[in-house]
């Protein structure tokens, strides 16, 4: 592989609208965070807990349609494995776009695949479907706040290797982008279209969340050996943190279907909170990798050599 520097930080900063934006979804007002770099722990006592009770509802039908069919030494295995694939991300940063084709992204994704395909074997993702609202900017909203209140769901994503700063930004992109998670709809509400496809043969919401992820993780190995010349180191860094970002989106839905298996840590409306942000945080990883690195225009290509 190529000399291309060193791993660099490229988390998207939350300037002043994305703050303005994000503290009038969840309800917020006065200065919180306008002094100082914006942090959920800032936010955590001046968010309010009224959708808790119905986030609740969700969790325990969740946790009643599963009981005793999961293996929670399958899941927290494969926790362990997404948790060290996340930190190996700065060394596939630093090896920059490869020489000639590999596995290592693929590698780094196989832990995850490892609980996914449990979960789809059990039936979690559609009892995940069954039982949460679609991405609604009420059920956002609430999944946020509830994610904010809830130490245990924000230390999920700190176990995963992210950074206050990272954790930050990962939930303020999902709640200032609502209107995008929306279009993300239950198979039950696809439209049906016999000439295209069949809507029974499309797997659960949060299941085309977590697979959707992997799957653009998987195919990094192809792309940036053969599309080196299109992109820039910039854009590397930009698709390192996707990269990040979708697992640990993945991490902490994981973490939640760990604590179905047990011990049970987490109260019902946290379960709730962290599947359907878990999903929301890989869905935004998914649509920002495609812009990154997949779907390159002549503006934003690389130079072309001797021009």
């Amino acid at each position: 592989m190529g000399d291309n520097g060193i791993f660099a930080d490229d988390v998207p900063d939350v300037d002043e609208r994305d703050r303005r934006n994000f503290l009038k979804v969840l309800g917020v007002t006065g200065s919180v965070g306008a002094a100082s770099e914006l942090s959920l722990s800032d936010l955590r006592g001046a968010v309010g807990g009224e959708s808790a009770e119905q986030l609740a509802t969700y969790g325990e039908a969740i946790r009643a349609d599963l009981a005793g069919g999961l293996d929670g030494g399958r899941l927290a295995g494969a926790l362990s494995g997404i948790e060290a694939g996340i930190a190996q991300l700065p060394e596939l940063r630093a090896a920059g776009f490869p020489d000639e084709p590999g596995t290592a992204y693929q590698e780094v994704a196989e832990p995850a695949w490892e609980a996914y395909d449990h979960l789809a074997e059990v039936g979690f993702f559609a009892a995940a479907e069954r039982h949460l609202p679609e991405f609604t900017p009420d059920h956002v909203r609430a999944t946020a706040a509830e994610l904010i209140r809830a130490e245990p769901l924000t230390a999920a994503l700190a176990d995963a290797g992210l950074t206050e700063r990272e954790r930050t930004a990962v939930v303020v992109d999902a709640v200032n982008n609502n209107d995008r998670l929306s279009h993300w709809v239950s198979t039950a509400a696809l439209p049906a279209d016999p000439e295209d496809f069949d809507p029974a043969n499309v797997a659960p919401l949060h299941q085309r969340a977590l697979g959707g992820a992997l799957l653009w993780i998987d195919e990094l190995d192809q792309q940036l050996w053969q599309r080196e010349v299109l992109l820039t180191e910039s854009m590397l860094d930009d698709g390192i943190w996707d990269v990040k970002q979708m697992l640990g989106g993945v991490h902490m839905f994981v973490s939640a279907a760990r604590d179905v298996a047990g011990p049970e840590e987490l109260s019902d409306s946290q379960l709730a909170a962290a599947l359907a942000g878990g999903s929301a945080v890989a869905i935004r990883g998914q649509e920002r990798i495609e812009a990154d690195l997949f779907r390159i225009t002549d503006a934003d290509r690389a130079p072309m050599e001797g021009i």
